[in-house]
């Protein structure tokens, strides 16, 4: 065998072994690429206990309950489903119910998703595209949501800071 040959094998054999890592890495991530699971597709899937993920969808109104040291339970819907959380801990100063929340932790024997890390959005205008996404596929789109934020992007453009009564 010349160099040449060599050379060329050594370099072949190289990108065949960084391929087959490649395609090891992405095979393992392909479930975790997602930014959050909804309710529904978590119930689709039959996660299993114990599996870390991130759950997101709205807070329903009345099942919020508050317990001793920071013990907070409630309950995540995304109009199909809905997935009892509980969380131990500060919640953030946006969080309420009928708003959207990104809770990341595992589900445990029980099915209670136990959180350990609680998201709320930042903004009453703002949606997530995936979110605005899963909720015109389950038909809880409300138009006004469009509205609200051009709205906002108007009385901020003519000067009025968002959240100003006049």
């Amino acid at each position: 065998m010349t160099r040449k040959q060599r050379r060329l094998t050594i370099i072949g054999g190289s990108l065949g072994i960084l391929a087959l890592a490649a395609g090891l890495v992405l095979n393992a991530m392909r479930d975790s690429i997602v930014f959050f699971s909804t309710p529904t597709m978590v119930a689709e899937k039959h996660v299993l206990p114990g599996r870390r993920f991130r759950l997101g969808g709205l807070v329903q109104p009345g099942t919020l309950k508050r317990g001793d040291n920071l013990a907070v339970t409630f309950e995540v819907a995304d109009g199909g489903a809905k997935l009892p959380v509980a969380y131990t801990g500060l919640l953030p100063d946006l969080f309420r119910e009928g708003q959207g929340v990104v809770a990341e932790g595992a589900l445990d024997a029980t099915g209670v998703f136990r959180a350990d890390t609680v998201l709320a959005k930042h903004d009453e205008t703002y949606m997530p595209k995936d979110v605005a996404d899963a909720l015109k596929k389950q038909g809880h789109w409300k138009d006004d949501y469009g509205a609200k934020a051009n709205g906002s992007a108007a009385q901020t453009a003519q000067g009025t800071p968002q959240g100003v009564k006049q």
